[in-house]
């Protein structure tokens, strides 16, 4: 087993609590199903939000899935000229017998352009 690194993305509509929660929710699952990962495969999360995202950590998101063993830390994402509105971002680190190559990185609602100065990422 090796520790990894496993990314995603999500973008929420609005700056709305219950949204956000479940969009959060939303990506923490895909994440642990694309990579076939428990809780118990976790060792940290850190959750990154765009400025414009305040009306709740994401980290409570996980939280709600009982992911209570896991050290889990929110954070403000940069503020970039043009960069996309409302995103939500995590990067777990996982306890794994997958090769970096096996990981899968998981971007919802339209966060597989994330900025537009780099190539959009490729898709398999």
């Amino acid at each position: 087993m090796a520790v990894r690194a496993v990314r995603g993305a999500t973008q929420v509509e609005r700056d709305d609590r219950d949204h956000v929660l479940a969009r959060t929710r939303e990506l923490i699952s895909e994440v642990l199903a694309g990579n076939d990962l428990s809780g118990d495969d976790l060792i940290s999360v850190l959750f990154t939000a765009t400025p414009d995202i305040a009306s709740v950590a994401p980290a409570l998101a996980a939280r709600q899935l009982g992911l209570d063993d896991v050290a889990l830390i929110c954070v403000q994402e940069m503020a970039v000229t043009d960069s996309m509105p409302r995103v939500v971002r995590l990067v777990a680190h996982v306890d794994t017998a997958r090769t970096n190559g096996e990981i899968t990185n998981v971007y919802l609602h339209g966060t597989q352009m994330l900025r537009v100065d780099v190539p959009p990422i490729r898709e398999e």
